[in-house]
């Protein structure tokens, strides 16, 4: 699967291109200095999280229905969860991760140990299983998450990045 984050000035656009020839577009509103949607293929490439928010995608749906799954399981903030549906625990997980990552971006970059602790306390509050990642797996997602910043943040409006989702 091909995505391509196209930069906006309000918000950001998504295309997706499958690899059975389906596709689905979106917009999403700037929530910090990178793309949310970005560091979740960040995370979820760096730490082997094949069921996460681009995996959901890549089997079929588009990325509001994956928002509406996590939504119809009271999954819409950590505050409002309850044990999920097996379906969505990467999903989760992976939220849960790319908050943390995006924290850490956005006080300049955080250690494994950081990272992992905040992880572990969001798991918790979702109701999931912290994922068995290393702390290499861990500081390889942090430099990735900062070099999409040192990329994005002084790019011009109409900047794309484009990366595959190969499907495991």
């Amino acid at each position: 699967m091909r995505v391509t984050i196209v930069k906006g000035s309000v918000d950001d656009r998504i295309e997706i291109r499958r690899a059975d020839g389906s596709a689905a577009e979106t917009r999403f509103p700037k929530k910090g200095p990178v793309p949310h949607d970005a560091v979740h293929w960040i995370v979820e490439e760096t730490l082997a999280l094949p069921d996460g928010f681009w995996g959901k995608i890549a089997g079929g749906l588009h990325p509001d229905q994956v928002q509406d799954m996590a939504k119809a399981a009271g999954h819409a903030s950590a505050a409002r969860a309850t044990v999920p549906d097996a379906d969505i625990v990467q999903l989760l997980q992976a939220e849960r991760l790319v908050e943390c990552f995006e924290a850490a971006l956005w006080s300049g970059g955080s250690d494994a140990a950081s990272v992992r602790h905040m992880g572990e306390a969001g798991c918790a509050t979702s109701h999931v299983d912290f994922p068995a990642i290393t702390d290499a797996q861990i500081d390889a997602a942090m430099a990735r998450v900062l070099a999409m910043h040192a990329e994005w943040s002084p790019a011009p409006v109409g900047h794309s990045i484009s990366f595959d989702w190969v499907a495991r």
